[in-house]
């Protein structure tokens, strides 16, 4: 059977690209302390890290989970006594990462059980507007990281064809599903979009195309921005030359700067987030 949950249309979910299959695989379901302060506040975003990925770029983070699929299969009753348990425990959300290939999945589970605290949706962009728009009224909030603003890098790092396009009709349908952001009284999102994008060491022209994109897109909206430098090389990257260092000092003040001079609202990591230590422990947390 074929598999078009995302924009590759995978002639195959058994050997689909993201490497799945049938089952539910999950490599990390944990309380996480280090997103965005409105998701993760005092008590942390409740999250649920899936195994398999539909983009595995080559300077993933996780690749123990997106690559290797280190974790395990559970079942939707198993998932849901999780997540209960994380909400008994005082999580602000509920925070499914990299859900984009279960994006089926998870407009079933969600229409089968329901939580008293937001749904996070946090996914790499490159998704299908067909299945965003199946988690109508299921999702509050969208975590979508805009990697790119060119595709020659896409293709390169993440063998994603058209992304640029793609992540914008889909951060389009992301806006048209939950709107403008709202906030508790507490300061916690309780709705809307944050656009995450994860610089690159030796591309800021990629970084300003991508917050130019923004500025566009955001005009008349409340959306927010969030700047994460916390890239690391993680594995091999000797193929890959530009990508084997960390940011510089440099390229970061660049991109601070301009979202400064464009006046654009939202968040920026501290250099200091470009390590290891920060990246969440896989396999040993369900």
């Amino acid at each position: 059977m074929s598999c078009s949950v995302c924009p590759r249309n995978c002639k195959s979910r058994q050997s689909g690209f993201c490497g799945v299959g049938e089952n539910i695989i999950v490599g990390r379901i944990a309380p996480h302390m280090w997103e965005e302060p409105v998701i993760s506040g005092k008590n942390g975003s409740g999250t649920v890290f899936f195994s398999g990925c539909n983009l595995r770029c080559v300077f993933c983070q996780n690749r123990v989970i997106s690559k290797e699929l280190v974790g395990k299969a559970v079942s939707p009753e198993e998932l849901n006594d999780k997540i209960c348990h994380m909400i008994e425990s005082g999580v602000h959300n509920i925070n499914f990462v990299t859900p984009t290939h279960y994006a089926s999945f998870l407009a079933d589970f969600l229409s089968r059980y329901h939580y008293p605290v937001p749904i996070v949706y946090n996914c790499s962009g490159y998704e299908s507007v067909s299945s965003l728009e199946a988690l109508r009224g299921k999702v509050d909030i969208f975590l979508p990281d805009f990697k790119y603003s060119d595709d020659a890098p896409a293709v390169r790092y993440s063998s994603a064809p058209h992304y640029v396009h793609t992540a914008r009709m889909a951060l389009e349908k992301m806006y048209e599903l939950v709107g403008d952001t709202v906030f508790d009284s507490n300061g916690m999102l309780t709705k809307g979009i944050i656009v995450r994008h994860l610089m690159l060491p030796g591309h800021i022209e990629n970084t300003l195309g991508v917050i130019d994109m923004f500025e566009e897109f955001s005009r008349h909206k409340k959306v927010l921005f969030s700047l994460m430098s916390q890239y690391t090389p993680c594995g091999d990257m000797s193929a890959f030359d530009t990508l084997n260092r960390k940011l510089t000092a440099q390229e970061y003040d660049k991109a601070l700067g301009y979202l400064e001079l464009l006046g654009i609202d939202g968040f920026c990591q501290e250099l200091s987030s470009a390590a290891q230590i920060y990246i969440p422990p896989f396999g040993n947390q369900l």
